[in-house]
């Protein structure tokens, strides 16, 4: 009997599997912050990326973990995007990757062996291309299966990158396209063609190794990854944690090939919806923007690309950083203003 498609045994995939922002906002109400712990330089106050701890006055150790159900039905790619999704909240805080941990959970009696094996042969080449071991991990028995990384990086405590610290007036970069999750829903429904998937695994499993070179920049003042909550509920993190709101140009925001068709087609994501669901009372959209385009914005992006919050006289060297790490379709997609929190979008 022929093993199941991985994306048939699980209710959601990817970070679409993201608990929705404002549900999670309310999980989280009156959690006892991690203080005081003077070592401790990022802890769960602003929704960053990761932990960082100060080791000593030249590193500090980034730690962080992400596991997902299934987006794709093979499974090498599926542990590729699952890895390289994990790795991206290390480059996120601007920190470099030095060792990771398997996260697995998988329905042993309805999976072959293989199957499973090469899950984990996926995790393993990407961390490979990282230049980093999975030394170790934890599996469990599943009734879902699921595959992550719990990841360990390095920084200097001078270049930490939070999602906290934009200014107003700094320029807003995308580092990749956004549509990640209409491509999956898309290929959930057995409707993405070859080239879909081929647009689909570039950009999940391309590794965002800019985050260290743009972390070392004069005028990069704050960094995160787009992921589950989508650009919108990314930025927002952002401009809370800053004090600053954020006018965007829908035209500047790249999208991947076949989205914006398939998206008026109807391939979306439940997680869109409860992602605009938990935010977009502070979302201002401009009345010429339609559903689609309120729905690419709230899409959930797994290993999605570096939101960069930079001066103005940064910007050509964040984008020339992105694209000399493969971001070729980086761009400046709008700008951090003083006069209110919310994020406005633009035609």
């Amino acid at each position: 009997m022929a093993a199941p498609r991985l994306t048939s045994l699980s209710h959601g995939g990817g970070c679409g599997c993201k608990i929705a922002p404002g549900i999670l906002a309310s999980l989280l109400k009156g959690s006892v912050p991690a203080q005081p712990f003077a070592r401790l330089l990022v802890g769960t106050e602003t929704s960053d990326d990761a932990a960082v701890y100060a080791l000593n006055e030249e590193q500090a150790v980034i730690a962080t973990t992400d596991f997902f159900m299934p987006i794709v039905d093979d499974p090498f790619d599926f542990g590729r995007i699952a890895a390289a999704n994990a790795l991206s909240d290390v480059y996120a805080m601007g920190g470099t990757p030095i060792m990771a941990l398997a996260l697995l959970g998988m329905p042993i009696k309805v999976l072959p062996p293989e199957t499973i094996r090469e899950v984990l042969r996926g995790g393993e080449a990407v961390c490979a291309q990282a230049g980093i071991p999975i030394a170790g991990g934890h599996s469990i028995d599943s009734v879902e299966p699921i595959y992550g990384l719990a990841a360990l990086g390095l920084v200097h405590p001078r270049h930490v990158k939070r999602n906290s610290t934009a200014m107003a007036a700094d320029a807003l970069v995308l580092g990749k396209p956004l549509g990640v999750g209409i491509l999956s829903a898309a290929l959930k429904k057995e409707r993405l063609d070859d080239a879909g998937y081929r647009a689909l695994i570039e950009t999940t499993t391309g590794l965002n190794r800019a985050g260290p070179a743009l972390a070392r920049l004069e005028g990069v003042h704050a960094m995160t990854d787009v992921t589950g909550f989508g650009l919108l509920g990314h930025l927002l993190e952002m401009c809370r944690g800053s004090g600053v709101g954020a006018r965007l140009r829908m035209a500047d925001i790249p999208l991947l090939e076949e989205v914006l068709e398939l998206a008026r087609a109807g391939y979306l994501t439940g997680a869109s919806e409860r992602n605009w669901a938990s935010y977009g009372d502070e979302v201002r959209l401009a009345p010429q923007l339609s559903d689609t385009e309120q729905a690419l914005l709230c899409d959930p992006q797994t290993s999605g690309g570096l939101l960069v919050a930079c001066h103005p006289d940064a910007l050509g060297s964040v984008l020339q950083t992105l694209r000399q790490h493969g971001g070729t379709r980086a761009s400046c997609i709008g700008v951090a203003v003083e006069d209110d929190r919310y994020v406005t979008v633009d035609t």
